[in-house]
């Protein structure tokens, strides 16, 4: 039995992770598991290759990319590189796992144009670009000027939400959760 994919995308703080886990944790009959990524990035303290990611060297992740082995990277910073490999979410499906993605809106695209319909993306959407710059500063984790710059990015990833299978708006986050729920419920269950 092969598992599926879902994809989940959202501007930094429209509430993507805390959907993401409150679904992985409320939800096991759904057999939901994070893919591994690849990176380039040292380990950090506590961190194992193969179950946190695995760790490579800058020239091997090049080499993969020339190969075609990433069915999504990124370039984060000069040398600092995350991908996701596509023999790894293949060994993962023929598993019988669903596996989910926290992704930017660039991957959640690539993931979704690769595996098709075995992929449901979902964009997770805040209500306004004023209640995203609310809920960045109340956090309070970053400068006045970082909030700016991540509310700029935010209004380009918007225009990506258009691209996904659902759009869900979080603007009550116990509803938002109730619609991912009926939402993956429902694509599970599908062939």
């Amino acid at each position: 039995m092969s598992g599926k994919l879902l994809i989940f995308s959202a501007p930094s703080g429209a509430g993507k992770t805390t959907i993401v886990r409150w679904l992985m944790g409320t939800h096991p009959e759904f057999r939901l598991h994070f893919s591994v990524s690849c990176t380039t990035r040292r380990p950090r303290l506590g961190e194992h290759d193969g179950v946190d990611y695995f760790f490579v060297g800058e020239d091997d992740f090049r080499k993969k990319i020339a190969e075609g082995a990433f069915i999504e990277y990124e370039e984060v910073y000069a040398g600092r590189f995350y991908g996701t490999l596509r023999s790894q979410v293949d060994a993962q499906l023929r598993q019988g796992e669903n596996i989910i993605f926290d992704v930017d809106v660039a991957g959640g695209c690539n993931i979704k144009r690769q595996y098709g319909a075995q992929a449901m993306s979902i964009f997770i959407q805040p209500p306004s670009i004023n209640e995203l710059r609310r809920r960045l500063l109340l956090r309070g984790t970053d400068t006045a000027e970082a909030v700016d710059n991540r509310v700029a990015k935010a209004a380009k990833e918007m225009l990506f939400a258009e691209k996904y299978d659902h759009i869900v708006v979080n603007d009550n986050l116990a509803r938002a959760e109730s619609e991912v729920y009926k939402l993956v419920k429902a694509f599970l269950r599908e062939g």
